[in-house]
């Protein structure tokens, strides 16, 4: 005959005994221990180097970014000066033809006849006109008064002169008109500078 002391042992929670607070203790530590692990935590140098990559990405990108800005205007200020400076060689051209309209003027104001005198006004009229449409093509006389300073960027020398009156390096006088296109020089203008008087 079984006792009730064995039957109670036996027909106790299937399962076994409820766990015990050490039990949830062990697990609890078990846990933070597995937070705490190696595998939980950053590697800080493979941060630093992800960083450094990613600034000098930003870099290249703002140093692209600047050569892309320089190329565009750089491309402006070329295009520019074509169209500024696309009729320069016709201009140089028409200068020739006003120099000989001008030598006509000088041959044919010579003369005291009404001939003369007609075709020194017509020459005029043409020279006059021609300087007009150069002007309105921004072609423009360069202007040189005597005793300016002799300026190498748009005055050529072609002769030099001792003089009294004016200091060494000043313009004598003007042998050929110069002409400049916007701010290019198309031709300087010929001049004669003056020298120093020789006291001896």
């Amino acid at each position: 005959m079984v006792s009730k002391g064995s039957n109670s042992s036996t027909s106790g929670d299937p399962l076994g005994d409820p766990p015990s607070d050490e039990t949830f203790a062990e697990e609890a530590n078990s846990s933070a221990e597995i937070d705490e692990s190696p595998a939980g935590t950053f590697d800080q140098d493979a941060v630093v180097q992800l960083q450094n990559q990613v600034d000098d990405a930003n870099s290249r990108l703002l140093r692209s970014q600047a050569e892309l800005d320089n190329f565009r205007k750089r491309s402006r200020r070329e295009m520019e000066d074509q169209r500024r400076y696309a009729q320069f060689s016709i201009v140089s051209d028409l200068l020739a033809v006003v120099d000989n309209l001008e030598r006509a003027i000088q041959v044919t104001g010579q003369g005291e006849t009404d001939n003369q005198q007609g075709l020194q006004e017509g020459v005029h009229l043409v020279t006059d006109q021609l300087k007009s449409i150069l002007e309105r093509h921004h072609c423009q006389m360069i202007e040189v008064r005597e005793g300016d300073a002799f300026d190498p960027n748009c005055h050529e020398a072609i002769s030099q002169q001792p003089s009294e009156d004016h200091p060494a390096g000043s313009v004598l006088f003007v042998t050929q008109t110069g002409y400049q296109l916007h701010e290019r020089i198309v031709r300087p203008a010929q001049v004669i500078v003056s020298t120093r008087v020789d006291d001896s």
